[in-house]
């Protein structure tokens, strides 16, 4: 007897309209600008400053920033705003429609998400999309110590969901993030345009 389906979104580039591969080049632009040294010299100073892994932990969201700050010589006042920055860049805006869409899923299947985050983005997105009311797990590398698309990425999330990986459709921007899926079982699509990704769903629903 198949088990309950899930659709499994990312957020970045799905749940929210950014453009993963380039605001954060452009958010470090901005900062290095702010700075005042020249991008060689900002790099070497970030490098050196062997900042914690963000992606990868949890609390240590304050050490990032307090080291990034002194590394680049901020004030206190100039770490406030670069922070607020990276969140407000990070989270882009909300896909509603998708979002919405989601949330209508829920009598016919389980909504989850799995992205790759930084320590913070639990409560920032939060804060703005309120997406707790929707997706439950919300699996973020942070917390789980594992990006996409690293095998056990995926594995823990489908633990947290109880599922086999023939029951649960992933949803992606990246094709790599897409290919790790597969490699583990799951089905999964390239999330080009809300249309064609809420297709796919309903033919996976349907089958």
């Amino acid at each position: 007897m198949p088990g309950k389906k899930w659709v499994l979104f990312d957020i970045g580039g799905v749940l929210e309209l950014v453009d993963d591969d380039a605001w954060q080049e452009e958010w470090w632009q901005r900062w290095c600008a702010v700075s005042g040294l020249e991008r060689e010299t900002f790099d070497a100073r970030v490098e050196a400053a062997e900042l914690p892994a963000i992606d990868l932990t949890v609390g240590t969201e304050a050490a990032f920033w307090n080291g990034l700050a002194a590394a680049i010589g901020l004030d206190e006042a100039q770490r406030t705003a670069m922070r607020a920055d990276f969140w407000d860049a990070y989270c882009g805006t909300g896909n509603t429609e998708l979002i919405e869409y989601a949330r209508a899923l829920r009598p016919r299947a389980g909504t989850a998400i799995l992205s790759n985050s930084a320590d913070g983005a639990r409560e920032e997105e939060e804060r703005r999309f309120g997406f707790s009311a929707v997706f439950d797990p919300i699996c973020y590398s942070h917390e789980q110590g594992v990006n996409k698309p690293d095998p056990q990425a995926y594995l823990r999330a489908l633990q947290r969901l109880g599922a086999d990986p023939a029951d649960v459709l992933f949803i992606d921007d990246h094709q790599s993030a897409v290919d790790g899926a597969h490699a583990v079982g799951i089905r999964a699509i390239l999330h080009r345009d809300n249309a064609t990704t809420i297709a796919a769903i309903e033919e996976f629903l349907r089958g």
